[in-house]
């Protein structure tokens, strides 16, 4: 019998045939479902029609499962063409087999009319837990690891957006997801690139009942492997039994930042406070006259303190423990980039109540984006609401992001350190203080946030993408292997 059964959404009829045309010349293909709404005819071999909403839907996707009658299942997740080539099932049915895996997936071509260039995909490691995970445009799943995963952890559960996330989570618990690092399929794109999914679609007020889901399941899963941090036993702060020399710190790291510089020290020396304060730059040997511009502001304002550490080598992150261990940090560090602005004079403030009021180790507010200058752009507000106090710090493993302006109580943050990066570091921080900690959220407009062709993530290529994206999976790998520790203690 042919071992492979394809499931893909019914969505757009041309793109649809073609891509059915190439799968389905392959010898090992038994039939093609296509999950639509309403029910259509097709003259398309081997196909048939499933009425629903889609194959993501947890009803739908229970019942293929179970009635299938292939060793494979082959679902397509894009709405793009998708060409396999003479081998291409062959390779992954082969891979699946010899790594005993629950999923295999692998590399492709983007294709246009103008040019043919590789998309290279990411290992999946066990911190790879974000529901947008990119897969590529086909996954390959094992008919026993889905079978053998809903038996002992139960049914893909009847939601509506979320069929694919839960099974893939299940699978992976006990099963190898395998990554194939050889472009075996193109995918071809008639009119524009696709674009890349949005970094904010989380935190996009229209996405919120998907975003409820996906958090029930990814919550599920913790649970299932034991990293899940019930809320009753994360802490408050201690009283301090250190002196500082103000109350609050606002942390500046900067480098070859002399276009913006200026503003956020501005910004930051404008803010009206009922306790002392002063603003820490660290400025990571800038080369293009941002020293100069710091000194002048500083021999004017006694509160920046300028300090140009001795070493070379730092990142983001080694900045700010250069200014957390400094001799002017205060009682709480508060963040502001050198390219941003705090909304108002007010921000400080009402961070630091936050902070004492709620005995947090870390605040983190909202903020705007906005273009060069200063006028706001899409999304716009970035409030982070899909937070809550109960679940919050678990949800955070799944997220890319928690948000900004960050504020930390000193003492907490000593204690644990940033990582010397300038990527992920302020990430890796909050799920390290949220493992163990309480984190008070504010949920109106603290910040305004540039984006400009001069930030550190503005264009980033496939491989620089992928890259970082790595980094966040590794960084989410060791927490979740840390909280699985804690609970076993």
């Amino acid at each position: 019998m042919n071992p492979v059964t394809v499931i893909s959404d019914y969505e757009h009829y041309y793109t649809q045939t073609k891509t059915l045309q190439h799968i389905n010349l392959s010898h090992l293909v038994s039939e093609t479902i296509l999950v639509s709404p309403e029910r259509l005819d097709t003259s398309l071999s081997k196909t048939r029609f499933l009425q629903g909403a889609s194959f993501l839907e947890g009803r739908i996707l229970n019942y293929i499962c179970e009635t299938v009658s292939t060793d494979y299942i082959l679902i397509l997740t894009k709405k793009d063409e998708v060409a396999i080539y003479p081998k291409t099932l062959e390779v992954m049915i082969d891979m699946a087999e010899k790594n005993k895996a629950g999923i295999v997936y692998c590399d492709f071509y983007e294709e246009n009319k103008n040019e043919k260039k590789p998309h290279p995909l990411n290992d999946y490691q066990s911190g790879s837990v974000r529901d947008d995970f990119d897969f590529g445009a086909m996954m390959l799943f094992s008919t026993k690891a889905i079978r053998t995963a809903i038996k002992k952890y139960g049914a893909i559960p009847p939601m509506r957006y979320t069929g694919l996330y839960d099974i893939r989570l299940k699978i992976s618990i006990d099963n190898p997801v395998y990554h194939i690092n050889e472009p075996l399929y193109s995918v071809i794109q008639h009119d524009k690139p696709s674009e890349r999914k949005s970094n904010f679609a989380y935190v996009d007020p229209k996405n919120t009942h998907i975003q409820k889901e996906m958090e029930a399941v990814f919550t599920d899963y913790l649970r299932k492997i034991g990293a899940y941090i019930p809320y009753e036993r994360l802490k408050r702060v201690d009283k301090t039994k250190n002196t500082f020399p103000v109350v609050a710190s606002v942390i500046i790291p900067v480098k070859d930042r002399k276009n913006t510089i200026a503003d956020a020290l501005k910004s930051a020396l404008s803010q009206k406070t009922d306790f002392s304060f002063n603003i820490i730059v660290v400025d990571n040997h800038s080369q293009d006259g941002t020293t100069s511009i710091i000194a002048g502001l500083a021999d004017r304002h006694p509160a920046i303190k300028h300090i140009i550490p001795s070493r070379k080598d730092l990142g983001i992150g080694g900045c700010w423990n250069e200014a957390l261990f400094s001799p002017y940090c205060g009682r709480y560090a508060v963040q502001l980039d050198s390219d941003d602005l705090y909304s108002s004079s007010y921000t400080l403030q009402k961070i630091v109540d936050m902070l004492r009021q709620g005995s947090y180790a870390m605040v983190i507010g909202s903020y705007t984006i906005v273009n060069f200058n200063l006028e706001e752009i899409p999304p716009g507000l970035i409030d982070h609401r899909e937070w809550t106090d109960e679940n919050g710090h678990n949800n955070a493993l799944r997220i890319n992001g928690l948000g900004a302006p960050r504020a930390f109580d000193t003492d907490t943050v000593r204690g644990i350190g940033f990582l010397n990066v300038s990527y992920g570091e302020d990430y890796a921080l909050a799920l390290r203080i949220c493992r163990e900690f309480r984190i008070g959220r504010i949920f109106e407009n603290l910040y305004l946030c540039r984006r400009w062709h001069g930030n550190t993530d503005a264009m980033l290529s496939i491989e620089d993408a992928n890259r970082n994206d790595a980094f966040k999976d590794k960084i989410r790998t060791e927490e979740i292997l840390a909280r699985q520790v804690l609970n076993k203690k």
